[in-house]
């Protein structure tokens, strides 16, 4: 998922960045979802890691049923 996709789905930059304990234009600035914060917005904002960053979280059948 690119950065600008996760910020129009969470409602904005300063959601998702009050959200993280960032400031709120530090989510315009990625290029890509750091993975770091991954855990943190699937945890706020059910949007799933793997669905994130697919090229670094891969879908377990235990995931798949959570």
């Amino acid at each position: 998922m690119e950065p600008k996709e996760l910020i129009s789905r969470v409602g904005g930059p300063t959601i998702l960045a009050r959200e993280l304990g960032l400031r709120h234009s530090t989510p315009l600035l990625w290029k890509s979802i750091p993975p770091h914060h991954c855990p943190a917005i699937e945890e706020a904002f059910s949007i799933p890691r793997e669905e994130l960053r697919p090229d670094l979280f891969k879908r377990t059948p235990a995931r798949e049923r959570a």
